[in-house]
Protein backbone atom coordinates (compact mmCIF):
# COMPACT_ATOMS: atom_id res chain seq x y z
CA UNK A 1 0.00 0.00 0.00
CA UNK A 2 2.98 2.46 1.26
CA UNK A 3 4.18 1.70 -2.54
CA UNK A 4 0.84 2.82 -4.27
CA UNK A 5 0.40 5.67 -2.15
CA UNK A 6 4.29 7.46 -2.81
CA UNK A 7 3.21 6.27 -6.84
CA UNK A 8 0.63 8.37 -6.86
CA UNK A 9 2.22 11.07 -4.31
CA UNK A 10 4.71 11.90 -6.95
CA UNK A 11 2.10 11.95 -9.98
CA UNK A 12 0.87 15.41 -10.00
CA UNK A 13 -1.95 14.21 -11.41
CA UNK A 14 -5.33 12.95 -10.13
CA UNK A 15 -4.63 9.55 -8.01
CA UNK A 16 -6.44 6.90 -9.38
CA UNK A 17 -4.80 3.89 -7.63
CA UNK A 18 -4.08 1.58 -10.67
CA UNK A 19 -2.21 -0.71 -7.66
CA UNK A 20 -5.56 -3.02 -7.41
CA UNK A 21 -3.58 -3.85 -3.61
CA UNK A 22 -3.37 -0.51 -2.27
CA UNK A 23 -6.97 0.43 -3.21
CA UNK A 24 -8.16 -2.55 -2.09
CA UNK A 25 -6.56 -2.05 1.54
CA UNK A 26 -7.94 1.41 1.65
CA UNK A 27 -11.55 0.22 0.59
CA UNK A 28 -11.33 -2.09 3.34
CA UNK A 29 -10.70 0.62 5.71
CA UNK A 30 -13.68 1.61 8.19
CA UNK A 31 -12.47 5.05 8.43
CA UNK A 32 -13.98 7.58 5.43
CA UNK A 33 -10.42 8.89 3.90
CA UNK A 34 -9.87 10.93 1.15
CA UNK A 35 -6.11 12.34 -0.54
CA UNK A 36 -6.12 16.11 -0.55
CA UNK A 37 -3.88 18.46 -2.64
CA UNK A 38 -2.10 21.56 -0.96
CA UNK A 39 -5.84 23.45 -2.15
CA UNK A 40 -7.41 21.21 -0.11
CA UNK A 41 -8.86 19.55 -3.42
CA UNK A 42 -9.99 16.28 -3.11
CA UNK A 43 -7.85 13.57 -4.94
CA UNK A 44 -8.85 10.88 -4.33
CA UNK A 45 -11.76 8.81 -1.59
CA UNK A 46 -12.30 5.64 -0.61
CA UNK A 47 -15.40 3.27 -0.74
CA UNK A 48 -16.57 4.54 3.25
CA UNK A 49 -16.58 7.52 2.56
CA UNK A 50 -18.46 7.57 -0.50
CA UNK A 51 -21.05 5.51 0.96
CA UNK A 52 -21.21 7.55 3.64
CA UNK A 53 -21.96 10.93 1.74
CA UNK A 54 -23.95 9.25 -0.64
CA UNK A 55 -22.34 7.51 -2.83
CA UNK A 56 -22.95 3.62 -4.06
CA UNK A 57 -20.63 1.14 -4.76
CA UNK A 58 -21.77 1.31 -8.66
CA UNK A 59 -20.50 5.01 -7.98
CA UNK A 60 -17.39 5.91 -10.74
CA UNK A 61 -13.89 5.73 -9.09
CA UNK A 62 -13.44 9.60 -9.18
CA UNK A 63 -16.72 10.34 -7.47
CA UNK A 64 -16.11 13.44 -5.06
CA UNK A 65 -12.57 14.29 -6.85
CA UNK A 66 -12.27 17.12 -7.57
CA UNK A 67 -14.46 18.68 -4.87
CA UNK A 68 -12.69 21.07 -2.35
CA UNK A 69 -12.95 20.19 0.75
CA UNK A 70 -11.79 23.68 2.52
CA UNK A 71 -14.58 25.22 0.54
CA UNK A 72 -16.83 23.42 1.63
CA UNK A 73 -15.86 23.76 4.98
CA UNK A 74 -15.72 27.13 4.71
CA UNK A 75 -19.16 27.89 3.44
CA UNK A 76 -21.06 25.61 6.20
CA UNK A 77 -23.60 26.87 7.77
CA UNK A 78 -25.82 26.47 10.72
CA UNK A 79 -25.36 23.25 13.29
CA UNK A 80 -21.87 21.75 12.83
CA UNK A 81 -20.68 25.19 11.35
CA UNK A 82 -18.42 25.70 14.04
CA UNK A 83 -16.83 22.49 13.75
CA UNK A 84 -16.54 22.50 9.69
CA UNK A 85 -14.52 26.03 9.97
CA UNK A 86 -12.17 24.90 12.98
CA UNK A 87 -11.51 21.81 10.70
CA UNK A 88 -10.59 24.44 7.39
CA UNK A 89 -8.60 25.94 9.54
CA UNK A 90 -6.72 23.37 11.09
CA UNK A 91 -5.83 21.22 7.89
CA UNK A 92 -4.54 24.42 6.43
CA UNK A 93 -2.53 25.01 9.13
CA UNK A 94 -1.05 21.33 8.17
CA UNK A 95 -0.74 22.21 4.81
CA UNK A 96 1.31 25.41 5.24
CA UNK A 97 3.73 23.66 8.01
CA UNK A 98 2.39 25.23 11.25
CA UNK A 99 1.66 21.62 12.64
CA UNK A 100 2.41 17.72 11.59
CA UNK A 101 -0.70 16.79 12.48
CA UNK A 102 -4.81 17.79 13.58
CA UNK A 103 -7.16 16.12 15.39
CA UNK A 104 -10.70 16.81 15.95
CA UNK A 105 -13.73 15.47 17.05
CA UNK A 106 -17.26 16.09 15.76
CA UNK A 107 -20.96 15.55 16.43
CA UNK A 108 -23.36 14.81 12.71
CA UNK A 109 -26.50 14.19 14.35
CA UNK A 110 -29.36 12.29 12.26
CA UNK A 111 -33.31 13.33 12.99
CA UNK A 112 -33.37 9.84 13.93
CA UNK A 113 -29.91 9.17 15.86
CA UNK A 114 -26.98 11.05 17.11
CA UNK A 115 -23.18 10.08 16.26
CA UNK A 116 -19.66 11.48 16.81
CA UNK A 117 -16.60 10.88 14.51
CA UNK A 118 -13.08 11.65 15.01
CA UNK A 119 -11.14 13.55 12.50
CA UNK A 120 -7.80 12.98 11.81
CA UNK A 121 -5.60 14.93 9.40
CA UNK A 122 -1.42 14.69 8.13
CA UNK A 123 0.61 15.21 5.68
CA UNK A 124 1.86 12.18 3.54
CA UNK A 125 6.13 11.83 3.70
CA UNK A 126 7.49 11.60 0.40
CA UNK A 127 8.96 13.84 -2.59
CA UNK A 128 6.81 15.63 -4.69
CA UNK A 129 3.20 17.91 -4.03
CA UNK A 130 2.34 17.91 -0.87
CA UNK A 131 -0.72 15.30 -0.28
CA UNK A 132 -2.71 15.46 2.82
CA UNK A 133 -4.77 12.26 4.27
CA UNK A 134 -7.93 12.97 5.93
CA UNK A 135 -9.74 10.75 7.82
CA UNK A 136 -13.03 10.61 9.73
CA UNK A 137 -13.61 7.49 12.20
CA UNK A 138 -16.85 6.96 13.56
CA UNK A 139 -16.80 6.81 17.56
CA UNK A 140 -20.36 7.15 18.66
CA UNK A 141 -20.17 4.17 20.93
CA UNK A 142 -17.22 5.63 22.36
CA UNK A 143 -19.08 8.71 22.93
CA UNK A 144 -22.45 6.86 24.32
CA UNK A 145 -19.84 5.34 26.83
CA UNK A 146 -18.44 8.41 27.96
CA UNK A 147 -21.73 10.12 28.33
CA UNK A 148 -22.79 6.99 30.53
CA UNK A 149 -19.90 7.67 32.68
CA UNK A 150 -20.64 11.55 33.19
CA UNK A 151 -23.93 10.50 34.10
CA UNK A 152 -22.64 7.61 36.21
CA UNK A 153 -20.42 10.08 37.81
CA UNK A 154 -23.18 12.84 38.32
CA UNK A 155 -25.39 10.18 39.72
CA UNK A 156 -22.58 9.27 42.09
CA UNK A 157 -21.92 12.52 43.37
CA UNK A 158 -25.49 13.31 43.56
CA UNK A 159 -25.95 10.09 46.65
CA UNK A 160 -22.63 11.47 47.94
CA UNK A 161 -24.24 14.75 48.75
CA UNK A 162 -27.28 13.11 49.87
CA UNK A 163 -25.32 11.08 52.22
CA UNK A 164 -23.56 13.88 53.38
CA UNK A 165 -26.09 15.67 54.11
CA UNK A 166 -28.52 12.75 55.77
CA UNK A 167 -25.38 12.41 58.16
CA UNK A 168 -25.20 15.72 58.87
CA UNK A 169 -29.02 16.11 59.93
CA UNK A 170 -28.25 12.68 61.66
CA UNK A 171 -25.37 14.19 63.80
CA UNK A 172 -28.08 16.85 64.31
CA UNK A 173 -30.56 14.58 65.90
CA UNK A 174 -27.73 12.81 67.64
CA UNK A 175 -26.60 16.05 69.07
CA UNK A 176 -30.27 16.87 70.03
CA UNK A 177 -30.69 13.58 71.09
CA UNK A 178 -27.69 13.91 73.50
CA UNK A 179 -29.04 17.34 74.78
CA UNK A 180 -32.53 15.59 75.56
CA UNK A 181 -30.83 12.83 77.68
CA UNK A 182 -28.71 15.02 79.30
CA UNK A 183 -31.61 17.68 80.27
CA UNK A 184 -33.57 14.85 81.46
CA UNK A 185 -30.61 14.02 83.56
CA UNK A 186 -30.35 17.19 85.44
CA UNK A 187 -34.29 16.68 85.74
CA UNK A 188 -34.41 13.27 87.30
CA UNK A 189 -31.04 13.94 89.83
CA UNK A 190 -32.90 17.49 90.54
CA UNK A 191 -36.01 16.31 91.52
CA UNK A 192 -34.65 13.12 93.31
CA UNK A 193 -32.24 16.00 95.62
CA UNK A 194 -35.39 18.35 96.08
CA UNK A 195 -38.11 16.58 96.17
CA UNK A 196 -36.86 12.89 97.92
CA UNK A 197 -34.43 13.06 99.47
CA UNK A 198 -34.90 15.73 101.87
CA UNK A 199 -37.98 13.33 103.45
CA UNK A 200 -35.78 10.12 103.30
CA UNK A 201 -33.50 11.86 105.26
CA UNK A 202 -36.47 13.06 108.05
CA UNK A 203 -37.34 9.49 108.14
CA UNK A 204 -34.17 8.49 108.27
CA UNK A 205 -33.45 10.44 111.35
CA UNK A 206 -36.56 10.15 113.07
CA UNK A 207 -37.54 7.36 115.42
CA UNK A 208 -38.80 4.64 113.39
CA UNK A 209 -39.36 0.80 114.44
CA UNK A 210 -37.52 -1.66 112.59
CA UNK A 211 -39.45 -2.07 110.28
CA UNK A 212 -39.86 1.28 108.85
CA UNK A 213 -36.21 1.93 109.21
CA UNK A 214 -35.31 -1.36 107.00
CA UNK A 215 -37.81 0.48 104.75
CA UNK A 216 -36.69 3.66 104.63
CA UNK A 217 -32.82 2.11 104.18
CA UNK A 218 -34.16 -0.27 101.20
CA UNK A 219 -35.83 3.37 99.47
CA UNK A 220 -32.48 5.02 100.22
CA UNK A 221 -30.46 2.68 98.62
CA UNK A 222 -32.95 2.25 95.50
CA UNK A 223 -32.58 5.76 94.78
CA UNK A 224 -28.96 5.52 95.25
CA UNK A 225 -28.96 2.65 92.50
CA UNK A 226 -30.90 4.92 90.67
CA UNK A 227 -28.61 7.83 90.60
CA UNK A 228 -25.25 6.71 90.57
CA UNK A 229 -24.90 5.97 86.71
CA UNK A 230 -26.52 9.61 85.88
CA UNK A 231 -23.45 10.44 88.68
CA UNK A 232 -21.09 9.63 86.13
CA UNK A 233 -21.70 12.99 84.48
CA UNK A 234 -20.13 15.63 85.56
CA UNK A 235 -22.69 18.35 85.17
CA UNK A 236 -25.27 16.70 86.53
CA UNK A 237 -22.99 15.37 89.47
CA UNK A 238 -22.43 19.59 90.23
CA UNK A 239 -26.04 19.31 91.72
CA UNK A 240 -25.73 16.59 93.36
CA UNK A 241 -23.12 18.53 96.10
CA UNK A 242 -22.73 20.90 98.31
CA UNK A 243 -21.27 24.33 97.52
CA UNK A 244 -18.17 23.18 99.89
CA UNK A 245 -18.53 19.59 98.08
CA UNK A 246 -17.59 21.21 94.77
CA UNK A 247 -15.11 23.53 96.31
CA UNK A 248 -13.11 20.64 97.44
CA UNK A 249 -13.72 18.42 94.30
CA UNK A 250 -12.74 21.91 92.32
CA UNK A 251 -9.12 21.75 95.12
CA UNK A 252 -8.76 17.97 94.98
CA UNK A 253 -8.80 18.00 91.06
CA UNK A 254 -5.97 21.12 90.94
CA UNK A 255 -3.55 18.94 92.68
CA UNK A 256 -4.14 20.91 96.47
CA UNK A 257 -3.42 18.59 99.38
CA UNK A 258 -5.79 18.01 102.10
CA UNK A 259 -3.82 20.29 103.96
CA UNK A 260 -3.44 22.88 101.49
CA UNK A 261 -7.40 22.50 101.21
CA UNK A 262 -7.90 22.96 104.63
CA UNK A 263 -5.72 26.58 104.52
CA UNK A 264 -7.96 27.80 101.39
CA UNK A 265 -11.22 26.99 103.04
CA UNK A 266 -10.22 28.16 106.61
CA UNK A 267 -11.68 24.84 107.75
CA UNK A 268 -10.02 21.73 109.77
CA UNK A 269 -8.12 18.96 107.56
CA UNK A 270 -10.85 16.78 109.01
CA UNK A 271 -13.48 18.49 107.41
CA UNK A 272 -11.90 17.97 104.47
CA UNK A 273 -10.97 14.17 104.99
CA UNK A 274 -15.09 14.12 105.79
CA UNK A 275 -15.53 16.04 102.18
CA UNK A 276 -13.09 13.90 100.79
CA UNK A 277 -14.61 10.63 101.96
CA UNK A 278 -18.25 12.28 101.25
CA UNK A 279 -17.47 12.19 97.29
CA UNK A 280 -16.20 9.60 97.18
CA UNK A 281 -19.43 8.02 98.45
CA UNK A 282 -21.37 10.11 95.96
CA UNK A 283 -19.05 9.60 92.89
CA UNK A 284 -19.47 5.49 93.83
CA UNK A 285 -15.80 4.90 94.36
CA UNK A 286 -15.76 1.81 96.37
CA UNK A 287 -12.20 0.56 95.56
CA UNK A 288 -10.17 2.08 97.61
CA UNK A 289 -6.78 1.89 95.33
CA UNK A 290 -8.86 4.36 92.50
CA UNK A 291 -7.42 8.10 93.57
CA UNK A 292 -9.73 10.64 93.77
CA UNK A 293 -7.74 13.48 91.36
CA UNK A 294 -7.50 10.81 88.47
CA UNK A 295 -10.91 9.74 88.84
CA UNK A 296 -11.93 13.55 89.01
CA UNK A 297 -9.69 14.15 86.09
CA UNK A 298 -10.84 11.45 83.93
CA UNK A 299 -15.06 12.62 84.10
CA UNK A 300 -14.14 16.18 83.69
Amino acid sequence: MKNSINRFVNDHQPCTFSDDLGKAVLNSLSAHIAILDDQGTILETNRAWQAFGGGTLADKANHFIGTNYLKVCDLAEGDGAEDAHAVAEGIRQVITGQVSEFLHDYPCHGPAEHHWFYMRAIRMEGDGPTRLVVSHEEITQLKLTEEALKQSKVAVEEQKQHLEEANIALKVLLKQRENDRAELEQKVLSNIKNLVLPYVDKLKRAPLRPKDKTAVEIIDAHLNDIISPLMQRLTNINILLTPQELQVATLVKDGRSSKEIAEILSVSETTVHFHRKNLRHKFGIKNSSTNLRSYLMSIG
